[in-house]
């Protein structure tokens, strides 16, 4: 198994529905690539602050995959191509994080 996790920034001054239409697209594109086999989106949760807590992003994401290979296909696909293009305009920046 392979988890890929994303974190993204959305830029200041970004129209206040980049938020929402981020998470919206990570599921209606990403979810939708063939070797996905879960996938989550959210806004930070609201969880009590504590010094090891960071949740300074906008939308993170979590894709599970059933291996490297899966990832691979999951980068180069059409989708995932189109769902970086319609919203990289509006990030600041963008952290991931894999692992097996």
């Amino acid at each position: 198994m392979l988890v890929h996790t994303v974190y993204f920034w959305i830029k200041a001054g970004a129209p206040a529905s980049a938020q929402n239409q981020l998470v919206a697209d990570c599921k209606q594109y990403l979810a939708k690539v063939p070797t996905v086999q879960q996938l989550f989106a959210g806004p930070p949760a609201r969880t009590v602050k504590r010094e090891v807590i960071d949740n300074s992003y906008s939308v993170g994401l979590t894709v599970i995959f059933d291996d490297l290979a899966g990832h691979d296909v999951y980068q180069e696909h059409p989708l995932h191509l189109e769902f970086v293009a319609r919203n990289k305009p509006q990030w600041a920046k963008v952290q991931v994080y894999d692992f097996e």
